[in-house]
């Protein structure tokens, strides 16, 4: 069996870089009668005309649909040769189509082929999938009827990927990534996997994290595939200008500590919303007057439903495969732990993908369109506020709602299936329970929150003292304080608990006060973004920069994106400068160390917690502090 790795021009003609699994090979197929292209309008302008005649190239009439329209539309195909040196650079046509896609991208579109997947030149299939066990493919069938029923066309894309991916994934060594050091299986399956949902290089899959590179793929190839010609991004763009757009909504959080709380999440929320309501660069402002538009809620756009949206459909397939195909399975524990992993990669990277859809409509060259992301987000909004108005009418209490959550104060089983269910019924989406939590504490601050669930895990939001640069002192306290509440289920136990906590911060200032803490727990570690040259001219000069100059003086080179470590001290001149901090290997003993400080910022870290609980920490003299102190 052979795989497609890479497809380049060279003065021959198209080189096809294969693997042949069996040989355990590399082969290479020269194709020699293909010839790279781009299209004009027709009949060509002037201008454009007198630029063709100094060119070597061939011209003929295509019959091409119009993205925006789905009508028949004429332009001039120009093909040239590989070898034609004066077409490096393209000379400036008035208007040009597919001029940015490659010669291999668009000799692999053009001939129905797929990188990573099998390859058989005379199919035009090459996505077809081998013969699966029966019981996959009822599965799959059954999974995915209503799709089918409802919405053919975006079952035959889901049913392509699928297709796609069931290809047995080849073993080959590393040379076929680009690189020379060993790779994993499971590196080699993602670079295979996104190779075939992509449709790009798998090389290029292996080393790329431009998710817009992707997208734009996926895309193009759809359009190609059905002889779509592939707008400019000045036209997809609709020339509207970038500029701010509104984000998601927000319910403040009703601070206070609830139990029995159920967080309930939006499956893919950006992405179903673009599915639902067939979101898409060509549905947007619909210039039809004709076809059937609704208005978008808060905006004065309003989308097409004349015509299935090219975006909503590709988009919709990729977010229907993970939800109801690779995100169950990754639940599966009967499969085996390599499956498992896979499975789980899979999952991750379609997530990826879909993650990214809404960004890259905002300002990516070849994808953005500034009002089809105004409409994803105030559609995002009208879910959310549609979904805490109907959670208070039927009796339930909301607490706090964030772009694609809402959190329910103690609701019975039968209330949130019946939201579930309301939800699918009027909007089209899928809401579903993300977590279920015993102890919930919500602080005042948006996006933080502390969930303990019944098995006495914790789920830790947003919280300052869990930030990767926090000192590991404050994240050790922190998280002791928390596993104390693992077993709370009622308010009763709350005040029980509260002379622990108590006790916990007690002996952490104990110990910290006595010089018992190592100084590498007390250290913040924080990556520079400017270089620190660049500061010493600000009147503050911030404490990471204060920390960096000490060093680059000490014989250090320190530049910008490094991180660095140091310790707050108490203040000290430096540089006719008053400084705070001292690197973690030049402070000298915890006599130097500002306690003091440690505890302040003990303090604000604690209290996320402590307020809603009624416990305030709120003293910071040092050594002696007591109990009573931050009751």
């Amino acid at each position: 069996m052979k795989y497609l790795i890479t497809a380049e021009p060279i003065p021959e003609g198209i080189k096809l870089l294969l693997w042949n699994q069996t040989t355990q090979r590399q082969e290479v197929n020269i194709d020699p009668q293909y010839c790279p292209y781009f299209y004009l309008p027709y009949p060509i302008p002037g201008p454009d005309n007198t630029l063709l005649h100094e060119l070597e190239v061939e011209l003929s009439t295509v019959t091409k649909r119009d993205f925006f329209t789905g009508d028949p539309t004429t332009v001039t195909k120009v093909e040239y040769a590989f070898s034609d040196s004066s077409m490096k650079p393209f000379p400036p046509f008035t208007h040009v189509w597919e001029r940015e896609v490659s010669p291999g991208l668009s000799y692999v579109y053009d001939h129905g082929l797929t990188f990573g997947s099998e390859y058989s030149p005379s199919n035009s299939h090459a996505y077809s999938s081998p013969q699966l066990p029966e019981a996959i493919q009822q599965c799959f069938a059954a999974r995915f009827a209503e799709i089918k029923t409802c919405d053919p066309e975006k079952y035959a894309v889901v049913s392509r990927w699928f297709a796609l991916c069931a290809q047995p994934v080849p073993e080959f060594p590393p040379r076929i990534l680009g690189t020379p050091r060993p790779t994993t299986p499971d590196q080699q399956y993602h670079s295979i996997m996104l190779a075939r949902v992509a449709n790009i290089p798998v090389p290029q899959a292996a080393s790329s994290r431009q998710v817009s590179t992707w997208i734009r793929s996926i895309l193009h190839q759809y359009l190609r595939q059905n002889n779509i010609l592939i707008p400019t991004s000045a036209e997809l763009r609709r020339d509207e200008t970038p500029h701010r757009i509104q984000g998601a909504l927000t319910f403040p959080p009703k601070a206070g500590v609830y139990f029995n709380t159920v967080v309930t999440d939006f499956e893919s929320l950006y992405p179903s919303l673009i599915d639902a309501y067939n979101l898409s660069h060509e549905t947007i402002n619909c210039p039809f007057p004709d076809h059937t538009h609704t208005p978008i809620p808060g905006l004065r756009h309003y989308v097409c439903h004349h015509r299935r949206g090219i975006y909503a459909l590709l988009i919709g397939a990729l977010k229907d495969l993970r939800i109801y195909w690779y995100k169950p399975l990754t639940r599966d524990r009967s499969l085996p732990l390599v499956d498992q992993r896979r499975v789980k990669a899979m999952s991750q990277l379609l997530k990826l993908l879909l993650v990214s859809s809404y960004g890259v409509t905002i300002r990516i060259h070849g994808l953005s369109r500034p009002s089809l992301a105004e409409a994803i987000t105030a559609y995002g909004r009208f879910s959310l506020q549609t979904t805490w108005d109907l959670a208070r009418e039927q009796g339930l209490q909301p607490l706090y709602g964030d772009t694609d959550s809402l959190f329910l104060d103690n609701p019975n089983e039968h209330q949130v299936k019946k939201l579930i269910s309301s939800i699918k019924h009027q909007l089209h989406l899928d809401l579903a329970v993300e977590a279920r939590y015993s102890l919930c504490i919500l602080p005042q601050a948006m996006k933080a929150y502390i969930g303990i669930r019944e098995d006495g895990s914790a789920d830790i939001k947003g919280v300052s003292a869990i930030k990767s640069n926090a000192p590991r002192f404050i994240q050790q306290v922190f998280k002791a304080c928390i596993n104390a509440l693992a077993t709370v289920q009622n308010r009763e136990d709350v005040d029980q608990h509260k002379p622990q906590l108590q006790g916990i911060v007690h002996d952490a200032i104990e110990k910290l006060t006595a010089g018992q803490i190592p100084l590498t727990d007390l250290e913040y570690l924080v990556t520079l973004h400017e270089d620190p040259f660049d500061k010493l001219g600000d009147s503050v000069l911030h404490q990471p920069y204060q920390c960096a100059i000490q060093l680059i003086d000490a014989g250090h080179t320190i530049q910008k994106r490094e991180t660095v470590a140091f310790v707050k001290v108490h203040p000290f001149s430096y540089r006719n400068r008053t400084f705070t901090v001292k690197p973690t290997q030049q402070v000298k003993g915890i006599t130097e160390v500002n306690v003091k400080d440690y505890i302040r910022n003990l303090q604000t870290a604690l209290n996320q917690i402590f307020k809603p609980m009624t416990l305030q920490f709120t003293h910071t003299r040092a050594p002696n502090v007591s109990l009573s102190d931050f009751m």
